[in-house]
């Protein structure tokens, strides 16, 4: 949203919290939600050999992966592009082109977990 403003000041103050909150409740959920699915997984005593299971790990590494390669590294570059331009007042192309990369990877990463969670919920064969 703070993008559309086209305001430097607007999308650096926004690109400084959506960093700050990403580590912390990305991060944060991640390593709840992997604690809770391998606890799960001895709770109910399943086997590491269903399929569904299988899948639903490596859809979860797939969106971890994707975050940890592409998008954590590319809201790096755009957290100090953002602050250069904070204080200068021009965004440069280069910021733009990082945010349609965070944009396509992003919807790739949040629709990851939709598909864990057919898998987790129906557990097909």
């Amino acid at each position: 949203m703070a993008d559309l403003t086209r305001n430097p000041q607007i999308i650096a103050y926004a690109q400084r919290q959506v960093t700050l909150t990403d580590f912390i409740f990305t991060t944060g959920g991640v390593v709840i939600l992997l604690a809770a699915g391998i606890a799960n997984v001895y709770i109910h005593s399943l086997s590491y050999s269903a399929k569904w299971l299988n899948h639903g790990y490596a859809i979860f590494l797939a969106s971890g992966v994707i975050w940890a390669a592409i998008l954590i590294p590319v809201q790096i570059k755009q957290a100090k592009i953002a602050k250069e331009f904070a204080v200068n007042g021009v965004i440069p192309d280069a910021y733009w082109k990082l945010c349609t990369t965070w944009n396509i990877f992003g919807v790739i990463a949040t629709l990851l977990p939709l598909v864990n969670l057919y898998y987790m919920v129906f557990k097909p064969a």
